[in-house]
């Protein structure tokens, strides 16, 4: 989500695979080489979300929110988050309403984050960490001009580094965006595009590593990408970010094609630290 977050260039490495079909596991779990403890877990087994971890919007919610700088479509509102059936669900769909500075939006979505908003900008996060293994159970939608992500931010409130755990493009749900962003001598970006199974098909685990020395993205408990250079690393405690998009300058506008309303489904969120090797 990041790499074009406050309208930074995309300098990624485009990279690409091919992963083949497996069966999907109900779960998956941290990597077998060391020892773990779980230090966040959501299971969204509720009738509404879960105020003391979550938030609806960026830190500077306003009524609502959204990412200019990305020229996205949306306008994002806490009625468009909804927990039920065991899922979180993220819904975009047509919708006219007023936003930032009386600007007109063309649509509604919703999102959540671990963070905090703009009047508890003094206080903590309600989760973040530093280093961890982080994975998520999710159905992304189908559609041009829809972008799913899943992501993590530094608890400074600043918009670097950043690691993109998942992004998806609606028109390409079979590929695996996997980014992150970092400062050195400037705005810089790495990344790698994994061609997969068509994620909009079904539910998959979303797994990343991050580490002192490597940042690790997984599929289904399959490892697609190794991140090793300490330059683009992050070192400080992250929050989580969970988004459906609409439009913008990478995944461009939804067309006739495009069904709504869409959701991003969410079955879990599941958060360990590593306590030994």
């Amino acid at each position: 989500m990041g790499m074009r977050f406050f309208g930074a260039a995309f300098l990624g490495l485009a990279c690409t695979f091919w992963i083949a079909s497996a069966s999907v596991p109900a779960q998956a779990s941290p990597p077998a080489d060391g020892q773990w403890e779980r230090v966040f877990s959501e299971e969204f087994n509720g009738s509404k979300l879960d105020r003391r971890k979550w938030t609806r919007c960026y830190w500077w919610d306003k009524n609502g929110c959204t990412n200019l700088a990305n020229k996205e479509l949306q306008w994002y509102r806490p009625e468009n988050v909804s927990v039920g059936g065991g899922h979180l669900r993220l819904t975009a769909r047509p919708q006219k309403v007023i936003g930032h500075e009386g600007r007109t939006f063309n649509y509604t979505s919703g999102m959540v984050t671990t963070g905090r908003h703009y009047e508890e900008r003094a206080g903590r996060d309600r989760f973040a960490t530093k280093y961890g293994y982080f994975e998520i159970r999710a159905k992304v939608p189908r559609g041009k001009g829809l972008w799913p992500a899943i992501w993590l931010l530094p608890s400074t409130q600043e918009p670097r580094p950043e690691i993109d755990i998942l992004e998806v493009l609606g028109h390409a749900t079979n590929t695996y965006e996997m980014h992150l962003h970092y400062i050195k001598g400037g705005w810089q970006s790495a990344g790698k595009s994994a061609k997969t199974a068509d994620l909009a098909a079904g539910w998959h685990v979303y797994g990343l590593e991050w580490r002192k020395d490597a940042v690790i993205w997984y599929l289904d408990g399959k490892e697609l990408w190794r991140y090793t250079k300490a330059e683009g690393i992050s070192q400080e405690p992250m929050y989580l970010l969970i988004n459906l998009a609409v439009g913008g300058n990478w995944p461009g506008s939804p067309n006739a094609k495009t069904k709504f309303p869409a959701e991003f489904l969410i079955d879990y969120v599941r958060v360990w630290r590593r306590t030994g090797p």
